[in-house]
């Protein structure tokens, strides 16, 4: 599947530029719960939150099941034997980076941002430039719905939705509103939060792996909690033209097995030391050591993908910055398949 290519936009091998958090940036976020996370039809009346302000989790709906792949540790599991290979071809030297945080870059909000619904809302009418891996219909989007760096951003401009009263999220690729309660988008996907299913084999969603978007960003009511309980998405600069388990498809540059494949685990080794970060950075740093890090979607080197929250220090953040691609390797996840169209995972 192509896509049209603009700036920093998704492509067969989409390009993100390095985003360096502008300090001096208020967050312009509408619609803010406490922790930074929008909600659909509530005021805009809170402020910036505090890096130690936790949102209580909805226990009803969590962003994924106890059993499901994205909460699977991985921290016992054997290296793969491609490892160094994958590795090297991501790059070894090159920095991780923390592709969200509070505040401002080149004037936009930066990470995913969140919407939050929790109410019943009509059916959203979403037309879609992909819809042959799409899913056409059962979208419930609010009207004030957030885009990922702004309504007016070139970028990948995802939109999610966590919708708490059905429990599922629609996620859109390159989403713009066009009237009430309608959308056009480049692609989309609708996931089920009570299930393990995966999306049909060979199809795309909001992200080039398949994958849904929301269980695989690390959110800031964890962070600010201290732990963070599942796998974090990761984009890589060329990835091969396959995928493997729980990935559904693959955005390939080549047939090249020394590049690594949709749906790669990656997990950072346990001797990088990890003492001296801040919370914040420390609860990122450990869920990649635990849990690892799932290659998503193709984009600059060792970009992990969180939420757009005011409530991230950024200077905590950039301790991230101190880990290189040389500190992790790849996992060998086979063993935790129970079957290939479902995400859950083996139990222990």
């Amino acid at each position: 599947m192509k896509r049209t290519a603009r700036r920093r936009k998704r492509t067969a091998l989409r390009r993100v530029g390095d985003r360096v958090p502008d300090l001096a940036a208020a967050a312009a976020v509408a619609c803010l719960l406490p922790g930074g996370v929008a909600v659909a039809g509530e005021a805009d009346t809170a402020g910036p939150a505090s890096a130690d302000t936790v949102v209580a989790a909805d226990e009803t709906c969590a962003t994924s099941l106890p059993d499901s792949f994205w909460r699977a540790p991985v921290d016992q599991l054997p290296v793969h034997p491609n490892s160094a290979r994958y590795v090297s071809s991501i790059g070894s030297s090159v920095p991780l980076h923390p592709d969200f945080g509070s505040g401002h870059s080149d004037g936009e909000p930066f990470g995913i941002p969140i919407t939050v619904s929790d109410e019943k809302l009509p059916e959203t009418k979403v037309t879609l430039d992909y819809a042959d891996e799409s899913d056409k219909t059962g979208y419930r989007i609010p009207q004030d719905a957030r885009i990922e760096n702004g309504p007016a951003s070139e970028g990948d401009r995802h939109v999610v939705v966590w919708d708490r009263d059905l429990c599922k999220s629609y996620e859109l690729w390159n989403a713009k509103q066009e009237g009430d309660n309608a959308w056009h988008a480049g692609g989309g996907a609708v996931f089920d939060l009570r299930t393990n299913d995966l999306r049909p084999d060979g199809w795309t969603s909001a992200d080039a792996a398949g994958l849904a978007i929301l269980p695989g960003l690390a959110r800031h009511e964890e962070a600010a909690s201290g732990h963070i309980d599942h796998a974090i998405r990761v984009t890589v600069p060329r990835s091969d033209r396959s995928h493997v388990w729980p990935a559904r498809h693959q955005a390939g540059t080549a047939s090249d097995p020394s590049l690594p494949p949709m749906g790669l685990r990656l997990r950072l080794k346990d001797s990088v030391d990890t003492s001296t970060m801040g919370p914040q950075a420390k609860a990122v740093a450990e869920a990649l050591k635990k849990y690892g890090a799932i290659v998503a979607d193709n984009g600059s080197a060792w970009f992990i993908t969180g939420e757009e929250n005011p409530g991230w220090d950024n200077a905590q953040l950039d301790a991230l910055k101190t880990i290189k691609g040389s500190d992790f390797e790849a996992v060998d996840t086979s063993g935790l398949r129970q079957s290939p169209d479902s995400g859950a995972v083996e139990p222990e």
